[in-house]
């Protein structure tokens, strides 16, 4: 059996990025991804929004780890060639009484070290974008759009070509301690006969939907710990392309109070296509098989018609232009959240626990994580080298 420094279980972006930090660092270092390519599960599957950092809690990793991360993707993509637009986003007060709201949200972002955060009233606004109805908002012109598949890719691509072998259609089946070793048991094709195992010093867990059960694997109790995921689900409608270019800008309602999402929001494209999106549908089921693992290709992704109504109500408030029959459904993704509803910050842990020694877990990482993924990709990495010291 071939031993190795890393393994890192899932190739979405966050598990590539972390791959190529470790890469960096001269480690020999292997990525796992169950799907035929990397990013093509939650990574892509969301508004490829690079967030400003303006909603989580001050000193959260959420917080932290998106302005840290956002400024890292925006060098990343321009040097690696992928595509990027700050475009800039405005959360929208429907009245007077949210002004309050984007006023905290406003010194919320400051203290998190958002940049060119700046309250317009209604006039401002409206020179800013015509096409949107709102008594004020905040503007963040930091705020981007990008490729994220395209993101995940060059990670990978750079991980490689620091000797990292990424390897995709390989999912983990077994994890356990063998002495100071890790044994990592993989299936590879069609089956057990074409996997393989090897000994890793250190494994990270960067499984996404899956981190949870990964955990479970490697023997931790999730329920004790509070890891088990609530999978939720975020729809998406795309709006008639006659209404292209009528907004340019990203445009969000001020947040539900519950936290359990940004609001269903204007979403644009690097092609300029625009959609609304994501709601928050609660999947009365765990969607994944009841024990072990998946490819995150056979969850359900359809969209239902019947939500577009919804979808109308909450945007039409600040579109006032737009019309019952401009939506059709798009796509949807699934969301690896640690409540269902309320605040819970990212997992980013090392265990020390004997019989754990070597493994780092990175679960819960929702929304912001596409935008935190280089400064978690980091903070891993650190955590590696503490393990490998």
């Amino acid at each position: 059996m071939f031993s190795i420094d890393v393994t890192i279980v899932g190739g979405g972006v966050v598990g590539c990025a972390t791959a190529a930090a470790c890469a960096r660092r001269g480690w020999s270092v292997v990525l796992l991804e169950q799907e035929a390519d990397v990013g093509r599960a939650t990574t892509s599957r969301n508004s490829q929004v690079c967030h400003g950092g303006m909603y989580y809690p001050a000193g959260t990793l959420k917080a932290r780890y998106c302005v840290t991360g956002r400024r890292l993707l925006k060098e990343f993509c321009a040097e690696a060639q992928v595509g990027y637009d700050e475009c800039g986003k405005l959360i929208v007060a429907a009245d007077g009484t949210q002004i309050g709201e984007l006023e905290r949200l406003h010194a919320l972002g400051t203290e998190n070290g958002v940049e060119d955060l700046r309250l317009l009233d209604r006039r401002e606004l409206s020179r800013l974008e015509p096409g949107v109805t709102a008594e004020a908002a905040l503007w963040s012109p930091r705020t981007g759009i990008m490729d994220a598949e395209g993101v995940a890719r060059a990670y990978a691509r750079q991980a490689a070509a620091s000797g990292a072998q990424v390897m995709t259609g390989a999912r983990l089946v077994g994890l356990g301690k063998s002495g100071r070793m890790w044994d990592v048991v993989v299936e590879a094709g069609d089956s057990a006969r074409d996997g393989w195992r090897h000994g890793s010093r250190c494994v990270i867990n960067a499984a996404g939907l899956w981190a949870d059960r990964v955990a479970a694997l490697a023997g931790i109790d999730t329920t004790a710990r509070e890891w088990n995921l609530h999978l939720s689900r975020g729809n998406y409608f795309a709006v008639d392309t006659r209404h292209a270019g009528r907004v340019k800008h990203l445009v969000y309602p001020v947040p539900p109070a519950d936290g359990s999402t940004l609001g269903v929001h204007v979403c644009l494209d690097l092609g300029g296509r625009m959609r609304l999106g994501p709601d928050f549908e609660v999947l009365d089921a765990d969607p994944r098989p009841a024990a072990g693992f998946g490819l995150d290709t056979d969850l359900d992704y359809r969209v239902d018609p019947e939500r577009a109504a919804a979808f109308h109500e909450g945007a039409r408030g600040f579109l006032p232009w737009l019309e019952p029959g401009d939506l059709t459904p798009d796509m949807s993704g699934i969301r690896p959240k640690l409540c269902a509803h309320g605040f819970r910050d990212f997992v980013v842990r090392r265990e020390t626990d004997t019989g754990l020694e070597g493994l780092v877990n990175l679960v819960g990482i929702d929304s912001p994580g596409l935008t935190s993924a280089p400064a978690l990709a980091a903070a891993a990495a650190d955590l590696a080298a503490e393990v490998l010291a």
